[in-house]
C-alpha cells in the first residue's frame, strides 16, 4: 500500500481529537493528506476543544498547514460538494482512508452506497476499489442497526476500528488514551508511529 497518500475524513461523532492527532502523526510522518470534514464535525470540533475551524475549504486549508507546520500542498481540503477532487475517482483516489471519528449516520450511508456528499462518495471509491478502508465509530450502546451495518462493512473489506482506548500501556492524561486509538490507526496504515509501543516490546 501506497501510504504517502491518505484520505482523512472527520464526521460528526465525538471524539474529534482523535481526528486532530492523527491529522498531526500524518504531517509528521510526511503524509500527504486530502482532508474532508462534514458540518456536524465543524461543530464536534467546536464543542470539544479550543479550536475554530474555518468554515471554508481554502482557509481552513491554510488553518491547518499553519497549525500542524505542513509543508506546502500537504494538507488539501475539499469541500462536500467538490465532485472533481481526486478522491471522488478511482483513478485519482490514495490507497487509504481513514473516517475519524466515523458517525452512525456516516457508518449506514457508506453501508448503503448513499454517496450523497464528498465523504460518502470517497468511501464509496474505496470500497469499489478495494482499497483500505479504516472506520472508527464512536457511539456507546451501539444499537442493532449499528452493529449489522459495521458487520456489512466489514464483509465488504472495510476495518472498523472503534475509538475505543486500552489500560494496559497504563495511561496517564486523556491524551494518552487519544495516541493509543491514533497508534493503531498509524498501524493500519502501515505508518511508522512511537505513539504506542507495540505488544511485546
Amino acid at each position: 500500500m501506497d501510504n504517502r497518500r491518505v484520505t482523512l475524513a472527520v464526521t460528526g461523532a465525538s471524539g474529534a481529537q482523535y481526528a486532530l492527532r492523527l491529522l498531526e502523526c500524518l504531517v509528521k510522518a510526511d503524509v500527504e493528506v486530502y482532508f474532508l470534514i462534514s458540518q456536524a464535525a465543524q461543530l464536534v470540533v467546536a464543542t470539544e476543544t479550543d479550536i475554530k475551524l474555518p468554515p471554508k475549504s481554502q482557509a481552513l486549508e491554510l488553518f491547518l498547514t499553519q497549525r500542524y507546520s505542513a509543508r506546502e500542498g500537504q494538507i488539501r481540503v475539499f469541500g462536500k460538494q467538490d465532485w472533481m477532487s481526486p478522491v471522488a475517482s478511482g483513478s485519482g483516489a490514495p490507497s487509504a482512508m481513514v473516517v475519524c471519528p466515523c458517525s452512525t449516520g456516516s457508518l449506514s450511508a457508506i453501508a448503503t452506497g448513499a454517496s450523497n456528499n464528498l465523504i460518502e462518495r470517497a468511501a464509496d471509491v474505496a470500497l469499489k476499489e478495494r482499497r483500505k478502508l479504516i472506520l472508527v465509530p464512536r457511539e456507546a450502546p451501539y444499537s442493532t442497526v449499528h452493529l449489522e451495518n459495521m458487520l456489512k462493512l466489514s464483509q465488504m473489506g472495510a476495518v472498523i476500528l472503534p475509538a475505543s482506548p486500552g489500560f494496559y500501556h497504563k495511561p496517564e492524561s486523556v491524551d494518552d488514551l487519544v495516541d493509543f486509538v491514533v497508534a493503531r490507526i498509524l498501524n493500519q496504515l502501515g505508518i511508522e508511529q512511537n505513539l504506542l509501543a507495540r505488544w511485546g516490546e
